[in-house]
């Protein structure tokens, strides 16, 4: 294992940004900055040995600041949408930024933690090289309560998998609800659409959204729908389905419910590209993961390497709790309680099947 640290880029304040690179034995390697915690680069070789970047992002402080998409960011305090942008938590009622529509707050928003430096450590672990970022969020920070203490490690392993470690406490009751908003296109970054990549999801039920993609607090059976991936399929297979939750997200923006036991370390996911052999499987011990695959995303944009990504050219894995939990009873909370930790994991798993 090995690392390299170089600039990344200047600040509009002048701070400098920098980019850590871990390299394994396996002709893997995996880029952060410490800008946000913003995963850059995913290299892994295909069934014949080229290796590819399959991660979708910008290059640039510039792009990673202003351009949309939320590419390889970590998000929090709470991943994905609260409703009417508020919550009651212990009788008190605390408002966020609206930035979802008129009324809704999305990914912790407008004062996201991709905007901010955080401390980097990297060391060697028993599974292989880890990069540590931290940071203390005060309380009010976004609107919500508490002091919070905040660490996402990223470990890149000899296998080459991309674990990610999420650690926080607070001095008061708050929401702790954290993912990492990685598109991934196992073609490559730059090879366009990915609707020809198959995906498996372990999960018998969706959460339910309404035209604003705000949980109704039902689940849905994804028997005899376009949402059941419990036997992989093309993604692109059922996207254009005449199909209520497709129509309001304009394709797949939705949660998943997980099979797997409370808590549990389990394989949620799988995605394959055909044509180049390459697999990643998805495990979570987090009760949700919300399938999303850019069908908004603008044109006009230029990525990494001058590429100009559009609508699914990518999808996501956010693992999470579910969206509006904190505003949903039945849900599991998403509550971390003032002196306890909130400590979760998500592998993604690199691999390839032969010819």
């Amino acid at each position: 294992m090995a690392f390299k640290k170089e600039v990344f880029g200047t600040l509009p304040d002048g701070r400098t940004a920098d980019c850590y690179t871990l390299v394994n034995d396996s002709g893997g390697s995996a880029s952060f900055t410490n800008l946000g915690g913003i995963w850059l680069t995913m290299t892994v070789p295909d069934r014949d040995g080229h290796i590819a970047d399959v991660l979708l992002g910008y290059d640039s402080v510039e792009k990673c600041l202003t351009y949309p998409g939320h590419m390889g960011e970590i998000v929090g305090r709470n991943a994905n949408r609260i409703g009417n942008a508020a919550f009651t938590l212990n009788g008190v009622t605390y408002q966020l930024a609206v930035n979802s529509g008129d009324k809704h707050n999305l990914h912790s928003g407008l004062d996201y933690y991709r905007d901010r430096l955080w401390d980097a450590e990297v060391e060697e672990g028993s599974l292989g090289t880890r990069i540590t970022f931290s940071l203390v969020s005060p309380d009010g920070d976004q609107g919500y309560p508490g002091n919070a203490e905040i660490a996402v490690s990223y470990t890149l392993t000899p296998d080459n998998s991309l674990q990610i470690d999420y650690l926080a406490t607070a001095d008061a009751d708050t929401v702790c609800n954290f993912t990492n908003h990685a598109y991934f296109n196992l073609a490559g970054h730059a090879s366009g659409s990915a609707m020809s990549q198959l995906v498996w999801i372990d999960a018998d039920t969706f959460t339910i959204a309404d035209a604003d993609s705000i949980p109704t607090g039902e689940l849905a059976a994804v028997t005899a729908t376009p949402m059941d991936f419990r036997v992989m399929k093309p993604i692109g297979q059922d996207i254009e389905a005449d199909y209520e939750s497709l129509k309001f997200a304009n394709g797949y923006d939705h949660n998943w419910v997980l099979n797997h036991p409370a808590g549990e370390l389990a394989l949620s996911a799988k995605a394959v590209d055909p044509v180049s052999g390459r697999v990643m499987e998805v495990y979570t011990d987090l009760p949700g993961v919300q399938f999303y695959t850019a069908n908004s995303f603008p044109g006009g944009y230029k990525g990494k390497d001058g590429v100009e990504y559009g609508p699914r050219q990518g999808y996501c894995f956010e693992t999470q709790y579910f969206p509006d939990a904190i505003n949903k009873p039945a849900f599991p909370s998403p509550v971390l309680k003032a002196g306890d930790e909130y400590k979760t994991t998500t592998i993604y798993h690199f691999a390839c099947f032969s010819k």
